[in-house]
C-alpha cells in the first residue's frame, strides 16, 4: 500500500515536471535535430573554400623586416609566404593584431576593397558573385563574426558573408545562411540568444536538472504494476 502511494506521488510529480520542462525538452530535441542535419564542415563553409596551392619563396628572397623602434608589443609569430605573386611577411602580436610587410621591409597598407574582393574570388567558390563589400572596425564587427578584428565583409549572391582581415589579408571566416540558422538554433539550445556562447548559466542548469529528475521519475514509473482490468459481462 505504501509503495502504491509513493508511486502515485511520483506520478503527480512527473506530470507537474512534464508541464514545467516539456517545452524546453522539446526545444532541445528539435534544435539538436536541426544542428545535426548537415555536417559541421558544411556549416562552417569549408566546402566553399578553394584549395590554394602554396608557392615556394623565390631563391633570391631577401627579407628585411624590423619593428618600429617605439614598438613594445610582444610578438607571437612571424611568417613569410607568397601571396598573389608577392612575398609577404606577416607579424602577429600577442593581442591578436597583425601587420604585413613587403620583402623590402616596407609596411603594407590595410587591405582595400578591391583586394578583399580579389581574395574572396580566388579563395571561395562563387566568390566572383559579390553583392556588396563593407568594412568594419574591430570594435564594431557584425554579430555573425564576433571577433575583435578589423575586417571586410564581402556579401555574395547566395547570402554567404566572407570576412577578410584588413590587416591579416586572409579569409578569417565564412558565414553561410545555414551557419546563421545554426547559430540561432544553437543560441536556443543553450538558452543564450544574446551572446550564444554561455553554456553554463543558472537557467540552463535549472531546466536541465529538472529534466533529468523528470526523466528519472518516468523511468521509475515504468516499473509500476498495473492491476488487470476485470471485464464485467453485459
Amino acid at each position: 500500500m505504501a509503495r502504491m502511494r509513493m508511486m502515485q506521488k511520483f506520478a503527480k510529480w512527473h506530470i507537474w515536471l512534464g508541464w514545467l520542462v516539456g517545452v524546453p525538452v522539446l526545444m532541445w530535441t528539435v534544435t539538436g535535430l536541426i544542428m545535426v542535419i548537415k555536417p559541421i564542415e558544411e556549416v562552417r563553409g569549408n566546402h566553399l573554400r578553394k584549395e590554394v596551392t602554396e608557392q615556394a619563396l623565390p631563391a633570391d628572397t631577401n627579407i628585411a623586416v624590423s619593428l618600429p623602434s617605439e614598438s613594445t608589443a610582444p610578438v607571437r609569430s612571424v611568417a613569410t609566404q607568397v601571396e598573389r605573386g608577392e612575398t609577404v611577411t606577416r607579424i602577429t602580436y600577442m593581442d591578436g593584431t597583425s601587420e604585413r610587410f613587403r620583402a623590402n621591409g616596407k609596411k603594407m597598407s590595410p587591405l582595400s576593397e578591391i583586394e578583399a574582393r580579389m581574395i574572396v574570388e580566388e579563395g571561395i567558390h562563387g566568390g566572383e558573385k559579390v553583392v556588396s563589400a563593407t568594412r568594419f572596425e574591430a570594435d564594431n564587427v557584425p554579430f555573425d563574426f564576433r571577433r575583435p578584428l578589423p575586417v571586410w565583409q564581402v556579401a555574395l549572391e547566395d547570402g554567404t558573408h566572407v570576412y577578410v582581415g584588413t590587416e591579416t589579408g586572409r579569409i578569417e571566416a565564412v558565414r553561410t545562411e545555414w551557419w546563421r540558422t545554426f547559430d540561432f538554433v544553437w543560441g536556443l539550445h543553450i538558452m543564450d540568444l544574446e551572446t550564444r556562447e554561455d553554456t553554463s548559466h543558472p537557467i540552463l542548469i535549472l531546466f536541465a536538472g529538472l529534466g533529468v529528475i523528470g526523466s528519472l521519475l518516468g523511468c521509475i514509473l515504468m516499473f509500476r504494476r498495473r492491476k488487470a482490468r476485470v471485464q464485467v459481462p453485459a
